[in-house]
């Protein structure tokens, strides 16, 4: 599968307006922020707040792109291709979705999960983790897999664990995605073993955006920005 073009598929169907797939361009680093070489806190602005969670060690970003009310940035390893990847970190953003009184943060999820369904049928399968608080926000977290992709010797598994929480103003998601070797049966999911994969990504923080604050955005990190 087209890893962008099904994330925005999916997040579409969970109540977003539908935008289509963006052309690739790269990832606009942001100052202070350059490819890491240690895990560190990863800090975006994302429509009414700042998104910020653990990058670890070795993954730079690849991919950004801000399309009307939705935004996408995507991660991969060092050495790693947006066609030939092992493991993605993908950050989503839905403006003004927490205003829409029918979407929740579980709903999201399973929408998403359906939509992994949709593209592997025989070989899906998937667990819901149940709600989440986040930096004092409502979320949810679940697993989807496809237990096989592509065909031939091009053939593999994808699993990802997702989080999608209700921000102030917003829905954002986080999601890791790994892939494997390639199954004819759906993957027996540990629900174990991915969670603590996807602590690796925490803490996760949602800040207020403080006008005229630059990167590394210190007040998303406790610390006082230096005096002018």
């Amino acid at each position: 599968m087209r890893h962008r073009a099904f994330w925005l598929a999916l997040i579409a169907a969970a109540a977003l307006t539908q935008y289509a797939a963006p052309c690739a361009e790269p990832a606009k680093q942001d100052p202070g922020q350059p490819a890491t070489k240690a895990a560190a806190a990863n800090i975006s602005p994302i429509f009414h707040q700042l998104v910020a969670f653990t990058l670890p060690a070795h993954f730079r970003a690849v991919f950004e792109k801000t399309n009307g009310g939705f935004y996408i940035r995507e991660y991969l390893a060092e050495g790693e291709s947006l066609e030939k990847w092992t493991r993605m970190i993908t950050l989503t953003g839905a403006r003004d979705l927490a205003a829409n009184a029918s979407a929740t943060p579980q709903g999201m999820v399973e929408r998403m999960t359906a939509g992994f369904r949709s593209h592997c049928p025989d070989t899906f399968s998937s667990a819901l983790l149940g709600p989440q608080t986040v930096d004092g926000f409502e979320g949810f977290q679940g697993i989807a897999s496809c237990g096989q992709q592509g065909s031939g010797a091009d053939a593999y598994s994808e699993t990802a664990i997702m989080l999608a929480v209700k921000g102030s103003g917003d829905y954002y998601t986080l999601q890791l995605a790994a892939r494997g070797t390639n199954s004819a049966r759906p993957l027996t999911l540990d629900a174990a073993y991915w969670t603590k994969q996807f602590d690796q990504l925490r803490p996760i923080r949602l800040c207020p955006i403080v006008a005229g604050e630059a990167p590394p955005y210190r007040s998303c990190l406790g610390e006082q920005s230096p005096a002018r």
